[in-house]
């Protein structure tokens, strides 16, 4: 993947390239910022970029085995269960140490390296600090406070923040998704890519014409559309997530509509969410939204997803 690929993130591109082609790269990066924001497409861009002779054609032996994730001298390590153990990071250790294959260096990247245990965490400190020969770590994080400060310290640091709405819903266009589709998940995706490409999915748009459907109509004198609703998503914890952020878009833009602004995401609802806001007003729709982020929050941390709903689709009843 070249540098031509990345979405987004000209300044931090621009850097890389400079870098490279220079070759006075550090021997340590850590890419950090929100999830589905290209961090791992850009690591994969930096060391495709320093082994190729032409900075990344893309077409050579050693950029092809690199985007069918075979080349020999490139070690991702990312979290076995919830954590990187320091198992992988002693494996990680033992590679880097040989002499490289067919580069002219090694290269790694710890994906998730927020999740590192803190065994883990010490023992890559230590190749960070000793790194074996012309080695080039990349970690990517989410949650930078999650990585040991003596870490961070011994890495050159970039941030990725949020891509902007307008250029990923160019990209999902030239996916092939539709204008409306493309605009409605650029808009909901918070700056993530990954969660763009999510919400323009084929499950994520029957899980939100399915709402549609239902959750408008829900009545607390008819608690067997309840039950029925909420056992869509009875067990399946990232279904449910994505049901309430798929509401929570909903019920704010009742208040931005209702309000008379014309910034809303679903504009293919309008109508009905400036009738929603009349039946329910602003102070319910505001309570209902801190229920349904009450909820999501409750759900990330392990509650019984069926209960959870259950709760949820009462409160949302008008």
């Amino acid at each position: 993947m070249p540098f031509s690929d990345i979405i987004s993130h000209r300044k931090n591109i621009s850097i890389l390239t400079r870098i490279a082609e220079s070759n006075r790269l550090a021997h340590a990066y850590l890419f950090w910022g929100p999830e589905g924001t290209g961090k791992k497409k850009t690591a994969i861009a930096l060391i495709e970029s320093v082994f190729c002779e032409s900075g990344g054609c893309g077409v050579c032996p050693s950029c092809r085995k690199i985007k069918d994730n075979n080349h020999p001298d490139i070690h991702i390590v990312a979290p076995e269960g919830q954590f990187i153990k320091i198992d992988q990071i002693r494996a990680l250790q033992k590679a880097l140490a040989y002499r490289p294959y067919e580069a002219k260096r090694k290269a790694c990247i710890i994906d998730d390296a927020d999740k590192l245990n803190l065994a883990a965490g010490n023992a890559l400190l230590k190749t960070l600090e000793e790194p074996p020969g012309d080695a080039l770590i990349i970690l990517v994080a989410t949650n930078i406070e999650n990585i040991l400060p003596t870490i961070r310290s011994r890495c050159q640091t970039m941030l990725f923040g949020p891509v902007p709405a307008e250029d990923i819903e160019h990209f999902l266009i030239t996916e092939g998704i539709s204008e409306e589709t493309a605009h409605i998940s650029a808009m909901q995706a918070g700056g993530s890519i990954g969660k763009a490409l999510e919400i323009a999915g084929e499950e994520t748009l029957n899980i939100k014409k399915l709402l549609i459907n239902s959750v408008f109509d829900l009545s607390t004198e008819d608690l067997t559309k309840i039950f029925s609703l909420s056992e869509e998503f009875d067990k399946d914890r990232g279904k449910a997530i994505l049901a309430i952020d798929l509401l929570i878009t909903l019920w704010r833009d009742m208040i931005i509509t209702g309000n008379g602004s014309e910034a809303v995401i679903n504009q293919d609802m309008v109508k009905e969410l400036s009738y929603e806001f009349t039946k329910r007003g602003n102070v319910k729709i505001s309570e209902q939204i801190d229920i349904l982020e009450e909820t999501r929050n409750k759900i990330i941390r392990n509650a019984n997803v069926r209960l959870a709903i259950d709760r949820l689709f009462m409160k949302l009843a008008a």
